[in-house]
């Protein structure tokens, strides 16, 4: 579930971009793209809940470290994102 989660969140994250590039209005976009985002983490860490649940720690311990670095990554990333837009109307600078 948190990789079709994590899909849709680039996708509306793109949206946003091009939704910003071509002067459209792009604010239901980010907010999708920040809500995937967010519920890409949840779902993640519920997948890591049920695996403690279970006591599956073989598998705890092959995904957790990775993964924490990679969410953090993607998270961060996903964040500046899709706050662009915003921080590029503030200073009044247009894409090309």
């Amino acid at each position: 579930m948190f990789l079709v989660l994590g899909i849709i969140a680039v996708v509306a994250t793109v949206s946003n971009l091009y939704l910003y590039k071509t002067g459209k209005d792009y604010k239901l976009a980010m907010a999708m793209g920040l809500s995937f985002t967010a519920l890409t983490l949840a779902a993640e860490n519920s997948m890591i809940s049920n695996w403690v649940k279970v006591e599956d720690w073989a598998a705890l311990l092959d995904v957790v470290p990775t993964m924490t670095t990679v969410l953090w990554a993607l998270t961060i990333i996903s964040l500046l994102l899709n706050i662009i837009p915003i921080l590029l109307e503030k200073y009044k600078v247009k894409l090309k």
